[in-house]
């Protein structure tokens, strides 16, 4: 029996170093369906990226005109350089073409996706403990430790938003991680609040579903 929904938008935050990534790639790779939010900036691209792929490239007076025309669904300007934000138009169409779409972005992109999408499903991933995420910000090799620290006290107050969110995971575990996940999306899809075309079908009599 088809069901015809629209995709979900998952919308997935979490301390730096705490692996979202890591699971988001693993959660695309077992389905193919689904799909990567590609966010817009005015930042210039970095030797490999492809516009339309990793990112949206944009000019600050194209974005501040997108902005005007309301077409994020979320958008930030960090540090007063570069411009971020998330397409409305590239998940919408991907939404109505049944894909499941996947936004990693962090507390403050959520709260605003909450407003502008309430139907959006909110993920916050979390460290088995403080100490483990330390460790693991150190393990990355990539970073100072001044700039370590300055994660890691970021990531105190990114935690204080986990009880906004509807859903908790912590990443001890990649694979289990990432089956929670799909356990997440696979229950979101069938709540009745997600149902009313199939509802409807059903209720009129159509056996050709």
């Amino acid at each position: 029996m088809k069901q015809n929904r629209k995709g979900l938008l998952l919308v997935v935050s979490g301390p730096a170093g705490v692996g979202k990534g890591t699971i988001d790639t693993a959660l695309i790779e077992r389905n193919p369906t689904m799909k990567m939010s590609v966010s817009a900036t005015t930042r210039k691209p970095r030797p490999g990226e492809i516009d339309g792929v990793h990112y949206f490239f944009k000019s600050e007076d194209e974005f501040v005109k997108m902005i005007e025309r309301d077409e994020f669904l979320e958008y930030m300007h960090v540090f007063s350089t570069n411009y971020y934000g998330t397409p409305r138009a590239f998940v919408e169409e991907e939404l109505e073409l049944g894909h499941d779409v996947i936004l990693e972005i962090d507390v403050m992109g959520a709260m605003k996706i909450r407003e502008s999408y309430p139907d959006a499903v909110l993920v916050f991933i979390a460290p088995p403990s403080m100490s483990e995420l330390k460790s693991r910000l150190i393990g990355r090799g990539t970073e100072t430790i001044e700039a370590i620290e300055k994660r890691y006290e970021v990531a105190f107050g990114e935690m204080q938003y986990m009880d906004k969110y509807d859903y908790l995971i912590v990443n001890n575990l990649v694979d289990l991680a990432v089956r929670r996940m799909e356990c997440i999306i696979e229950a979101e899809k069938c709540k009745v609040a997600r149902s009313e075309a199939l509802i409807n079908r059903l209720l009129g009599g159509n056996s050709e579903l």
